[in-house]
């Protein structure tokens, strides 16, 4: 499935009250297209494409998901919407002419990358700027007031009545109260309240009173004064923070990033790699702090459905917000945007229903012991805004990145500076479809559709082929093929089911590479 990605800018907090401890830095105001999904039809379908397994170029991207970090929807839930196409290194074919669909045809693949962002893709959740249309706070039209002072007046009277009765009661009350008391109340009285209330571990105070310290608000912005806010969370000691790539994605060339913790302090940061593909990126802090303590990382893989989740991160700008909610789904594909023009991210996401808004992006997914499980991302969200954005709210479908892959993701990043995908080194059609994964006839800018020596040729798959499933993962479009492949690591063996003429087949396939995003 697709989603939108929260935005490129945030809007401010509201002035009352104050988020605490520390008010989220104002984020400057992005004048950008209006997210994908905000409009209240829906989206012209995209043309219909192939792209590379490998996800290396991307083509038109999905309808997204309005939401917090996430890509555009499809048609159906949960079934990513038409794509363009990639070829075997990961370049895009879009195909040309009539809009993409379960039976549109292709035609001449567009050689041009980046393709297109998604047309009503999930939205991303860092405090980017929205890219809806009319948010959900917006206020109605107020109806015209109506003349009639006598009945005005007669209102008045009454409220006035209900005031005075309401105040005789509550002195009654009090006398009443106050002589009962005299004679022996029933009345107990805790003995501890507040800050003296013990609150163990497991439970959700627990969880966040040890987690926000190591949670902050990330402030990225442009060489030309454009940003948003968004969320992260310390890695390691060396200071080190991960979040989403569309939180810094402004500050990746000659921007600024600055980093916030829940304690007022304020440090500025260097964007250290980010994977595009992956909605992955590393900061560092500038003289980082010897007392940093790194959030726990959990195992993504043995997350179960109904599980208990807690979200961090800084909704609409209000910093060291904490929600909570279950694990609602897992290998949930989506494919997301920012809406900005930018390619598409790709993953086999944890789905939640803790509120998740424009602002949490990149903040931690934790499990009921407070170990990170996933890294939130994008949000499935109508068309609304809030606090009158025109930036979408949370309606209780959220995607995160499992930890397992964001983890290897971020070390790469450390290590190098630069993204490694896994790839089989095909182009696949990213038509909407619930078929499996076809294999074009003609990969990117007219390059061959299966790379010659590269992992599919020698596992014998041919362009024509559909991928119907990778090891046990059934694999229903191009866009779930290229989420289940990034779930694995360059060198990884794999089993590829596909249907040829008819007939089903298998074959084992060792995993190529591709190194960064270009």
């Amino acid at each position: 499935m697709s989603t939108e990605n929260e935005g490129t800018s945030v809007p401010p907090a509201p002035s009352a009250p104050p988020p605490p401890p520390v008010d989220a830095p104002a984020a400057s105001a992005h004048q950008g297209p209006p997210a994908p999904g905000a409009a209240p039809g829906p989206a012209s379908p995209p043309p219909a494409g192939a792209r590379d397994a490998a996800g290396q170029a991307y083509g038109p991207s999905p309808h997204a998901i309005e939401g917090e970090d996430g890509y555009g929807a499809p048609g159906a839930y949960g079934t990513p919407t038409a794509y363009g196409a990639h070829d075997a290194h990961g370049g895009q074919v879009p195909q040309g002419g009539s809009p993409a669909g379960p039976h549109s045809h292709s035609s001449a693949p567009d050689a041009s990358w980046p393709p297109p962002p998604p047309q009503s893709t999930p939205a991303y959740g860092d405090g980017g700027a929205g890219h809806g249309a009319g948010g959900w706070g917006s206020a109605p039209q107020q109806p015209a007031p109506k003349s009639g002072g006598g009945r005005g007046r007669m209102v008045a009277a009454v409220l006035a009545a209900a005031l005075l009765a309401g105040g005789l009661g509550g002195g009654l009350g009090y006398t009443l109260a106050r002589e009962n008391d005299s004679s022996g109340s029933t009345t107990v009285s805790s003995s501890t309240s507040g800050g003296n209330v013990k609150r163990d571990p497991g439970t959700v105070a627990g969880v966040a009173a040890k987690a926000l310290p190591s949670t902050v608000t990330i402030e990225a912005e442009s060489s030309s004064g454009e940003g948003g806010t968004g969320t992260g969370f310390v890695f390691d000691t060396q200071g080190h923070i991960v979040t989403n790539n569309h939180v810094v994605a402004d500050a990746v060339d000659g921007g600024k990033v600055s980093v916030t913790f829940p304690n007022g302090k304020k440090y500025a940061a260097e964007v250290v790699g980010n994977a595009q593909g992956y909605d992955v990126a590393v900061i560092k802090l500038d003289n980082a702090p010897s007392d940093l303590r790194p959030l726990t990382l959990g195992n993504s893989d043995e997350v179960a459905v109904g599980d208990s989740t807690i979200a961090i991160g800084a909704p609409f700008g209000l910093s060291n917000t904490v929600t909570t909610g279950i694990i609602s789904a897992k290998n949930r594909p989506v494919a997301s945007s920012d809406g900005t023009g930018s390619q598409a991210s790709y993953m086999s996401a944890l789905q939640t229903d803790a509120s998740i808004n424009p602002g949490n992006s990149g903040g931690p997914l934790l499990d009921a012991q407070g170990n990170v499980i996933g890294i939130n991302s994008a949000i499935q969200s109508t068309s609304n805004g809030g606090f009158g954005t025109g930036q979408s709210g949370s309606i209780g479908l959220g995607f995160a990145i499992p930890i397992n892959q964001a983890k290897y993701v971020a070390q790469e990043l450390i290590r190098t500076g630069k993204p490694v995908y896994a790839k089989i080194g095909a182009s696949v059609s990213l038509e909407d479809t619930t078929g499996g994964a076809k294999i074009t006839d003609q990969g990117a800018g007219g390059s061959e559709p299966v790379d010659p020596g590269g992992p599919a040729d020698k596992a014998g798959l041919k362009p024509g082929d559909v991928i119907t499933k990778l090891d046990d993962r059934v694999i229903d479009s191009g866009p779930t093929l290229i989420g289940e492949i990034w779930t694995h690591k360059p060198g990884d063996e794999v089993t590829i089911t596909y249907e040829r003429g008819g007939k089903e087949q298998t074959t084992d396939l060792t995993l190529g590479s591709r190194v960064g995003d270009n």
